[in-house]
C-alpha cells in the first residue's frame, strides 16, 4: 500500500480508506476550478444543447446549455490517477508495476468510450440537431473497445471467467462464453448510462452513489486500485453537480457519461464485482430496458406505447414529477440498490 510504504502507521484499510479520500477530494478541488472557467469558455464559442424536438416540450427552455461538461471532469481524473500511479511506482519499485494493470486498462475503457462520445456530441454541434453518430455506429464502436478491453484483461491474466450466484455457494464456470457475455455486458452497461443523462444532476447524482458504494466495497475488500479509481470519479461527478444540478449550467454530453460508464464497468471487472455494479447500477440498466421495451412494444402493437415517454425517466416527467423529485427518487433507488449490492460481497 502507498500510504503504508511512505512510512505511516496504519492498517491496510485504513491505508486504502485515506488514499481514497485524497483523490476524491483532489478531483473535486481540480475539476471544479476546470469547470468554473470552462463553462464561460463553452458559452462563448456556442457550444451548446440542441434538445430533441420529440422530447418533452418543457426541455425547450435548455436549449443552447452548454454541454460536452465531461472535458472538465476527465482530464482532472485522468491527471491525478497518473500522479498516484507515478508515485505507486517510485514508493513500491517497478516490480509491482503488474498490479498497476488493470488500473490502466480501466481508464483507457473510459478514456476510449468518452472518443465515442466526443465524436457524437461534435457531430450534434456541426448538424446543430440532437442526432450526432447513428445507434449502430456507436454501438459497434462500443463493442470493438469493450473486446480489446476484456482481450487485453485475459491476456495479462487479470480477468476472471467463473461467476458466483449471489448469496449462495454456487459458482459458474463461463470458460470461453464468458468473453462474448461480458463484451456485451459491457456495452450495454455503458448505453445504459448514457440514456440515462436525460434531465439535470440525474446521472451525476447516480453515478456519486455508485463511486461511493465502489469506494465503500473497495475498503472492504481491500482492492487499493478500485479504491483510488471509485473515489476518483466520485471527486469528479461531485465536482460536476455544482454546476449540473437543476437549474443546469452545464450538460456532461454524451462524452461525460459514455465516460462514466468505461470506468464503471472497468471497476466491476477489477475488482471481480461484475454482478454487484450491475445491481447497484441497476437505475442506469432500467433505463435502457425502458427504451428497448417501448420501441419492443411499438413495434409489435403497430403504434401502441407502454410508456408515455421513454427512457424511463421521461415518463415520470409525463406523469407530473419534477427534475428535482426523480433526481431525488432515483438516487434513494440507487442507494437502496447499493446497500443491496453491498450484501453480495459481505456475504
Amino acid at each position: 500500500m502507498l500510504l503504508q510504504k511512505l512510512g505511516l502507521q496504519i492498517n491496510q484499510q485504513e491505508a486504502i480508506a485515506t488514499q481514497a479520500l485524497i483523490v476524491a477530494f483532489a478531483v473535486f478541488l481540480i475539476s471544479a476550478l476546470v469547470l468554473y472557467f470552462l463553462i464561460p469558455v463553452l458559452r462563448a464559442k456556442k457550444i451548446g444543447q440542441t434538445i430533441y424536438e420529440l422530447g418533452p416540450v418543457w426541455h425547450m427552455g435548455k436549449q443552447g446549455v452548454p454541454t460536452m461538461g465531461g472535458i472538465g471532469f476527465i482530464p482532472p481524473f485522468l491527471l491525478v490517477l497518473a500522479v498516484f500511479a507515478v508515485a505507486y511506482l517510485i514508493c513500491v519499485g517497478a516490480s509491482e508495476a503488474s498490479s498497476l494493470i488493470p488500473l490502466a486498462l480501466t481508464l483507457l475503457l473510459g478514456v476510449a468510450n468518452a472518443a465515442i462520445g466526443f465524436v457524437d456530441d461534435y457531430c450534434k454541434l456541426l448538424k446543430k440537431q440532437n442526432q450526432g453518430l447513428t445507434a449502430w455506429q456507436k454501438l459497434l464502436l462500443q463493442l470493438v473497445f469493450a473486446a480489446a478491453y476484456i482481450a487485453m484483461m485475459a491476456i495479462t491474466g487479470n480477468l476472471h471467467t467463473d461467476l458466483t450466484i449471489p448469496f449462495t455457494q454456487i459458482t459458474i464456470q463461463l470458460g470461453w462464453l464468458a468473453y462474448p457475455i461480458y463484451v456485451v455486458v459491457i456495452a450495454g452497461f455503458v448505453n445504459a448510462t448514457n440514456l440515462t443523462d436525460g434531465i439535470d444532476g440525474l446521472a451525476g447524482s447516480i453515478t456519486a452513489v455508485v463511486a461511493l458504494f465502489l469506494s465503500v466495497m473497495a475498503v472492504y475488500a481491500m482492492q487499493e486500485t478500485m479504491g483510488v479509481v471509485s473515489a476518483a470519479l466520485l471527486g469528479a461527478v461531485c465536482a460536476f453537480l455544482l454546476y449540473n444540478h437543476y437549474p443546469a449550467r452545464v450538460f456532461m454530453g454524451d462524452t461525460g457519461s459514455l465516460f462514466i460508464g468505461g470506468v464503471l464497468m472497468g471497476c466491476a471487472f477489477m475488482a471481480h464485482m461484475e454482478i454487484a455494479v450491475i445491481l447497484a447500477g441497476f437505475v442506469y440498466v432500467a433505463e435502457m430496458l425502458s427504451s428497448l421495451f417501448q420501441i419492443l412494444y411499438f413495434k409489435l402493437t403497430h403504434g401502441k406505447r407502454l410508456f408515455k415517454m421513454a427512457p424511463l425517466h421521461h415518463h415520470f416527467e409525463k406523469c407530473g414529477w419534477s427534475e428535482k423529485k426523480i433526481v431525488i427518487i432515483f438516487s434513494i433507488v440507487t442507494a437502496l440498490l447499493c446497500a443491496l449490492a453491498a450484501l453480495t460481497i459481505i456475504f
